[in-house]
């Protein structure tokens, strides 16, 4: 049996892209890596200027982009990017959801809303934009029917944090249960969907981490005492394992959560 060349297992050059949350940190430079490796991208997040910048910087390096201000917040929502994603490029062959939010605070204190909140953005979201894709791919004809979904979860879906996390590690260990249940249910019809399990990187968010003043000196010390490689991340360390999960390398990979967390999962 002779081989596809190793590299082009990893050729997702002229498929269709969808990524929402493009204007985060993740998100961006998602958009950037899938332009550079020849997608027709559709980019949706909420701040249509944010994005229309984002469009501007890649469509000068030659990339076809189609912006949706919106991000899956409601069923309406999901399918408005989706229809703009087919409307720009036809189909839809693979989708990276990379919103979220945190509200830190200790369960004794935390109003219900903002538990709410977090759960709405970290897991209904994600269900609302799975939803809309699988629908698509549904409809979609021979080989345009099978799909790449990819999702950002995090280690805290699998750790604890004892300072106010309850609701944000409780809606990545959700979305890790659904990218399970979806795997199944979409095995059979050759969609794949994985997760990617970060642990902190640098972002608007994290900045302060960064920091040599505390508490961010002293935050990230602690932190980088479970970090065995000893730094904390960037995008740029997250970007060869999204191209992974989307490409047709990992076609027999589904219902995975890949941690590129510097070995955080491993002690």
């Amino acid at each position: 049996m002779i081989l596809p060349s190793p590299l082009s297992m990893f050729d997702v050059s002229g498929k269709s892209a969808l990524v929402i949350g493009a204007t985060g940190s993740f998100g961006s430079a998602a958009a950037s890596a899938l332009a550079q490796m020849g997608c027709y991208l559709t980019i949706a997040d909420m701040n249509s200027e944010k994005l229309e910048a984002l469009a501007v910087e890649l469509r000068g390096g030659g990339a076809k982009v189609k912006i949706v201000a919106e991000i899956a917040n409601s069923e309406a929502a999901a399918q408005k990017i989706i229809d703009g994603v087919v409307s720009a490029h036809g189909a839809l062959d693979m989708m990276f959801v990379a919103t979220g939010l945190n509200d830190v605070g200790y369960i004794e204190d935390q109003p219900y809303e903002k538990w709410r909140a977090v759960m709405t953005a970290n897991l209904d979201g994600y269900w609302l934009a799975c939803q809309a894709a699988g629908r698509q791919f549904a409809k979609q004809p021979g080989d345009r029917g099978r799909g790449k979904v990819v999702v950002v979860s995090s280690t805290r879906g699998r750790h604890g944090l004892p300072t106010g996390y309850t609701g944000y590690c409780a809606s990545k260990a959700g979305l890790d249960g659904m990218v399970r249940a979806l795997a199944c249910e979409w095995g059979g019809k050759g969609i794949n969907i994985n997760a990617i399990g970060p642990t902190v990187f640098r972002s608007p968010l994290s900045e302060w981490m960064f920091s040599e003043e505390n508490p961010g000196k002293a935050t990230r010390e602690a932190m980088l005492e479970r970090v065995p490689v000893g730094r904390l991340s960037d995008t740029n360390d997250l970007i060869g394992g999204l191209i992974y999960l989307l490409s047709p390398a990992s076609d027999y990979v589904t219902g995975h959560t890949l941690y590129i967390d510097g070995g955080y999962t491993a002690e």
